[in-house]
This record gives structure tokens, sequence and C-alpha cells, in this order.
């Protein structure tokens, strides 16, 4: 489509393109995001329901805010209402949204005719005949609380989307409070901006645009301005990109002989919006997507294309059941690099070799403003009331836009904003500022924070930012793994939020990257690390890579917390790990213990997670039991193998010995204590239990568009023969490697005052894809003390030299 095309395909879509998305929800305030064809005034009103939520009720919460222009047919709202009077758990409540267009004549909608249009003539976002969203607060008993969770979620990767599930546990459960699912966390890759399908680009590209009004100069070149040309989106078409974004803008993704990864790299500003609306709703797609042979390209590129282009409509026919689940269940985020591009701060390196570009600079500025204003101001709306950071930026968004991306002074309070280090006058490089013995990015003191706390009756959630804060070491070459938190940061998102007490029975860790992984993946990333190919498998995102910041992340935890509850997401399979901690000696504090759910991907299984699903996994490489013995002053810990444990109890164990033959060499033997350990931990894999078939997941009829159902018909016939998708041999018992969904959830134990927690997991069947199956990780939420005896050390100093 030709632009005036497009202006007129926009024209005729409904008011609302995408939302309403229910975010920051308590008993005081209650957060909607949306955004708006149109500039308007939007009226947010919470009713109390009777009836098991079939019946409106009171009104108790009122709330308007205007819309942001970001752009001609862009215009975003995150609006709150607050409380005269307190929500409280185990109730259903209900919302409804009025809008007034401001310009050119004002015009009222309703919620239904803000969704339709002659294109779209019936919109469900609903699970009751009155048509308006539900929600139910978090209860006040531990047991009873539902928590959702889910990363990694990329359009054109392999396998069903499982986001989808997430409308399936709600509508059985919709008129429930206590069953039903009260809060959705996503750890990240809500969006890609690298490994991105040509189809998709052509229409995030070419939407962006449209609802921009107006084409971004992205800036090509190593030195700006000395030799810096400007591009239009649409002069660096789909499939075309990977040279620019490698060398142009500096992007990791497409090294590794990977080019494929960056043909198709978002960088312009609407590209990155776009792709937010892409990802949440159906409105803004074009029908049909081109075929390939329209497009200007050689016949192996047709087919991919034509490829893509089928799993875009595949993603497409089920985005009506993720708009009805995002806006009936409170959804908070945190991003991790693929919301901006694959390694996004991952070494010094990478800042110094992206952020000193000017086409680096501005993609990534590009795509922190896209999740200020697509996720950051729905988490936390606080940030974004009058006269704080956050609506500073949204005035330098609107101003930005309006200039069309002109207007120097908006850019750089963009910048400033979200967190941009300042270029240094001379090299053009990045800040970087001491913080202790590490380096962190610049930001100036306005600048937005994306971590933040959530609060209930029953429990906290700390959502972690381990990319903007994170520690290089100073004293090593730019490639060494980081700290994931820097010193300043540990107080800020953990020690200072943890010293709340109040009333807690539980206390959730959102860690984006995983903070313990399998013992095979451990191995590779040493190995890279040796070879100095940090970028090949993402060296340096897991915490167990830097034994420094994971002993100081433990010590931080384990000082305030015995039970921590780890969510994580980023490394496309799907676990549970359960570590028990003691203090050395035991009598100096009691046992503690972390657990970590991960889940992931939503939508990106590969061919080594469809592995590692099966039970050629436990055959070959089970998980076994693990330990280490660490240091609280000076953070550090050493694992031991289970050959050395009774060397470790009798006291002959030196700790020359171990830490020499080691594998982490950012650790320098002078800067090893030689006293006996502070504490000791153990981990455990936990084993899923067997697979059963979902209640609402028999041959789904939602699933498979037409098309797909009659091949789906044509190829059943295969499916006895495919050895490899029985049940016997897919039911591994470590992880789930096949696209997943998530429900958390607290069950009673033989004690009477002791929960175990459990994370049932949701995908589709490989030996039946139209069916939905489940199976769960349960774990206790108590110290394993046999585990822990076995490690123990003598309660006198351990000899450092044999």
């Amino acid at each position: 489509m030709k632009d005036q095309a497009w202006d007129e395909f926009l024209s005729e879509l409904p008011l609302i393109l995408a939302g309403p998305i229910l975010q920051h929800t308590d008993s005081e305030s209650v957060t909607v995001w949306l955004a708006l064809r149109q500039p308007c005034q939007v009226e947010l009103k919470i009713y109390e329901t009777t009836d098991q939520g079939e019946v409106l009720s009171d009104c108790l919460l009122e709330g308007s805010r205007s819309t942001v222009a970001l752009g001609k047919f862009l215009h975003v709202v995150a609006v709150t209402a607050h409380a005269t009077k307190q929500l409280t758990s185990d109730r259903i409540y209900a919302y409804d949204l009025r809008f007034e267009t401001l310009e050119p004549t004002p015009i009222f909608y309703t919620l239904q005719q803000a969704l339709c249009a002659d294109n779209f003539p019936t919109v469900t976002i609903s699970y009751f005949t009155h048509e308006k969203p539900t929600f139910a607060l978090s209860p006040a008993r531990l047991q009873d609380l539902r928590i959702a969770q889910g990363s990694c979620r990329k359009p054109h990767g392999n396998g069903f989307d499982a986001l989808p599930l997430l409308d399936c546990l709600i509508e059985e459960t919709a008129n429930q409070p206590r069953h039903r699912p009260h809060q959705l966390f996503l750890t990240g890759d809500q969006i890609y901006g690298d490994d991105v399908a040509d189809p998709l680009l052509w229409v995030a590209s070419h939407l962006g645009d449209a609802l921009l009004g107006w084409k971004e100069k992205l800036p090509i070149g190593r030195r700006e301005p000395n030799d810096v040309v400007y591009r239009t989106p649409d002069e660096l078409p789909a499939g075309q990109r990977a040279e620019v974004a490698t060398t142009q803008a500096g992007f990791t993704a497409g090294l590794r002989n990977q080019r494929a990864k960056t043909t198709s790299h978002l960088l312009s500003l609407g590209e990155y919006y776009a792709s937010y609306i892409l990802a949440w709703s159906p409105v803004c797609w074009p029908n049909p997507i081109p075929l390939g042979k329209e497009m200007p390209c050689d016949r192996k590129a047709i087919r991919a294309w034509d490829r893509e282009a089928r799993d875009m409509r595949q993603f497409i026919h089920t985005l009506w059941k993720v708009r009805r689940a995002l806006a009936n269940v409170p959804m908070y985020t945190i991003f991790d690099d693929h919301d901006v591009s694959d390694d996004w701060n991952l070494n010094q390196a990478w800042c110094l070799r992206v952020l000193g570009r000017p086409l680096g600079r501005r993609a990534v500025q590009n795509s922190l403003l896209g999740y200020a204003v697509f996720q950051a101001w729905g988490n936390t709306p606080e940030q974004f009331a009058a006269g704080s950071s956050g609506e500073k930026l949204l005035a330098a968004a609107q101003a930005w836009s309006a200039s069309e991306g002109t207007d120097r002074t908006a850019y750089e309070a963009i910048a400033r904003h979200v967190g941009m280090p300042s270029p240094d006058s001379l090299t053009g490089l990045p800040t970087f500022v001491s913080d202790g013995p590490v380096l962190v990015l610049e930001r100036h003191p306005e600048a937005i924070t994306w971590h933040y706390t959530v609060r209930s009756a029953c429990h906290e959630v700390l959502v972690l930012d381990t990319r903007t804060w994170r520690g290089y070491p100073a004293d090593e070459k730019a490639i060494a793994p980081p700290m994931l938190l820097c010193p300043q940061a540990f107080e800020r998102q953990l020690t200072l939020p943890l010293q709340n007490t109040d009333k807690l029975q539980a206390t959730f860790i959102i860690a984006p990257t995983n903070v313990f992984g399998m013992k095979v993946i451990d191995w590779i990333h040493q190995w890279q690390l040796s070879k100095n190919k940090v970028f090949a498998t993402d060296v340096g995102d897991a915490w167990n890579v830097n034994t420094e910041a994971l002993a100081q992340l433990l010590t931080t935890l384990f000082e305030q917390r015995q039970q921590v509850i780890v969510m994580s997401g980023d490394i496309h399979y799907s676990s549970v790990v359960r570590l028990s901690h003691q203090s050395n000696p035991p009598s100096a504090a009691p046992a503690s213990v972390l657990v970590q759910l991960t889940c992931s991907a939503l939508k990106n299984e590969e061919t080594i997670t469809r592995l590692i699903h099966t039970r050629l996994k436990d055959w070959l490489l089970p998980e076994k039991t693990r330990y280490w013995m660490g240091w609280s002053n000076s953070p550090d810990m050493v694992e031991l193998s289970t050959k050395q444990l009774p060397r470790l109890r009798r006291g002959a164990f030196s700790l020359t010995e171990k830490r020499s033959g080691r594998a982490i060499a950012s650790l320098k033997e002078d800067n090893l204590p030689s006293t006996q350990p502070d504490w000791t931990c153990a981990l455990e894999w936990v084993p899923r239990d067997q697979t059963r078939i979902s209640p609402f997941g028999v041959e789904v009829p939602w699933l498979l568009p037409p098309w797909r159902r009659a091949r789906n018909i044509r190829h059943r016939w295969l499916q006895p023969l495919l050895l490899w998708r029985y049940r016997w041999f897919q039911d591994g018992r470590e992880v789930v490697g096949l696209n997943n969904l998530a429900v958390i959830q607290f069950e009673p134990t033989a004690s009477s005052r002791a929960y175990a927690i459990a994370q049932y997991l949701y995908w589709f069947s490989p030996w039946q894809p139209t069916q939905i199956v489940y199976s769960s990780f349960v774990s206790s939420v108590a110290p394993n003390q046999t585990l822990l005896a076995k490690i123990q050390p003598p309660h006198h100093p351990v000899n450092h030299l044999d």
C-alpha cells in the first residue's frame, strides 16, 4: 500500500487501535492503557458487581486523562481511577470507558462503539453479558493467589502462541474471584527488535510511518555530524538491513554468521510503536498480507517471505484472545534484551560498540521511548503523574512527533528521561561513571526508573531492572561478564524494598534472566568466555557467570527473607529449582530457601528446547544436585563437586586448591578469603508431574484458521508414524521446552502451617497439536536439611594450605 492508502486504512479503523489493557491495580487505584486513532479525553469508571460478576452495581472509582499525541493517528493514554472507597479482595469488579474526541468537534463514544467499525463489527473483550471487562484483586490468603507468567513472544517463532491460553484460563474461572488469575507478569521480550520476520517489518515500517504521519530520518554513519547521511525507514526495506544494522548501528545479533537475525531489524520510532500494537491487537494488521511475489526479491526470498507470512496469519488468528485476556487481568512487565535488540547492554564492549554510533544510539533511544509509553507507563503510573519525569517524557515525545523529528531540544529531553548516557564530546562514546569497583552507564537524575515493586494483602513482587543498572568490571577487558546489578542498584532495587516487612506472606523477585540454569549451559558459557566468544550464547546474562554478583544477590535476599520465590524467563524452556541456604555456623541464622520458577517461551520454541523437553535430556544429561560455599564480606562463592564434600566436612579442604582449578575466569586468586565460608547452599531440580489434558483443551476450535484446518486434517494420518512425538518419549521430567504459559499458586502440605508452591504449565500437545495439556512442578518452600547436612563445614577455620 502507498502512504495515502495507509492513511485511508487507518481512518477506517475503530477508535481503539490497541487495548484496553488493564495494568497497575490495587485497592486504591486502577490503571487502564489504550492506543487510540484520535485525540480523546478518556474517562474510566470502576464498578462493583453482584451475582458472581454478572450484574453491575455501584460505581466506586473514577478517573480521566487526555491522550498524548505520539503521531497523527497514534494517541496513547494510561488512565487511572483513584479510590474514594478502597477495593477489597474476593470480589469481581468491572470497568467501563467513555471517550470524548477533542478535535475537530466533540463526539462521545461508549466502549463498545470505540471498539467497533465496519471492518470490526463485533469485538469481544468481556466474559459476561454486560460486555464489560472484569478483574479481581489479589486475595487476602496466600493459598488463593493465582499469578500468570510468561516471556519471549516472537510472532514468527516456532509453534503456536501460548499467550491465548491465558484467555482460556480466565474464561474458565471468570466468575470465581479466588480462582481466576489475579496478576500477569511478562518478564521480558514482549516484542523483538531483532530477528524480525520480513512481512512483520514491512507492516511495522509502513504502519509506523502512517501512525506518526511523518518519516523519521535515521542517521547512517560512524560519527555524528561529521559523516552522517540520513535514510527514512522505507529506504531500508525489509530483508535488506543486515549491513546497516550490524556495521552502522553496531548491533551484535548479526555477528557469528547470523545475519538473518538483522535483515529486518527495527530501527525507527514508528516501527517500535507499531510492533507493540501488532503484538497486542488484530486491528492494525492489513488483510491480506502481501505475497512474496509482490515484493522485489529473488525466488529464495519469496519462499521465505510466504512462509513467514503464513506464520503471521496464524499469529493474527488468535490475537483476539490475547486482547481479551489483557483487558481482564492486571498486567505487569519488564524488558529483557530483545525489547531493544539482542545482547542489549550485555557487556561494556556492546555499549561502546552500539551507543557510540549515531544509528545504534538512535535505535536504542527509540526502543526505550516505545517501552516507556507502551509498558512502563502502566507499570508505574505514579511516575507519569503531573510534574514527574514521566510527564516530561510524554511532553517531549509529543513535541518530537509534532516537529516531525526536528526538535533537538525534545530529542535531548527524551534521552535524559529514558536514561540514555550522554556521549563524550570528543569520542562520541557513551559516558560511564564509577560505582565502587565497577563502571555504570551514566544517567540523568531525572531519568525514569524501570524497576518497581507491587504489593498486595498477601504478597510482594520486586521487579528488577538488570539491563540498565549493570556494573561493568573496571579493571578487566570490555567483554568481561558484568554484575547484573551494580552496588547502588542492589541498594535501590533490593535492600531498601526488602526492609518493608508488613504482614508479608510471600516475596517474589522478577529476574528477567535466570539466576540458575542447566549445568550444560554453564559449561558452554565458560567455554565461550575462555574463547572470547561472549555474544554467541549471551555470556554474562545468567547470574551465575559472575559469582561475586550471585553471592551478593543471595546474601542480600537472605539477610531480609527466609523464603524467596524468583520468577524468570529468557531461556526458552520452563523449569523449577530449589536452593537451600544455611549460614555457618547453623546457629547464626535459620536455614533459608529460594525457589526459582522459570517460564519461557510464549512463542519461540527451538529445536534444542524441543529435545530437552523429551526424555532424551533425562537419559543423557540429567541435572544433578549442586553445592556451593560462599562468603558475605567481599561476596564470592565456589562450587564444590560431590567428591569434595567429605573433605569439606573433615576440615581438610584447601580453598586454594579448589579456587585455582575452577572455571570462573573473572576471579583473582589473591583476592579470595582464606577463612571458612559464611554460608553454604545446595541446588536441586524439581521434577515435573505427568502431563494431563486440560479441561478446556480438547480439539480447541479457535486455534486454527480455515486454511490451516484443512492442512491439519490432511497431515493427521502421519502422526502415528512420527515416533519422536509419542507421548512416552515427549514426557520428560525436568523442563518444558515447548511454547508455554505458567500459572503459579500455593498448595497446602501435610503441615497445616506450611505451603508448597506449584507452577502449572500449559502448552500444546506434540502428539496432537490442537490439544492443550498441562503439567506441574511442585516445590516445598522449606529448605532441604538433608542436602544442607552434606555440605556443612566444621566450625573452625578451614585449612588454607594443604
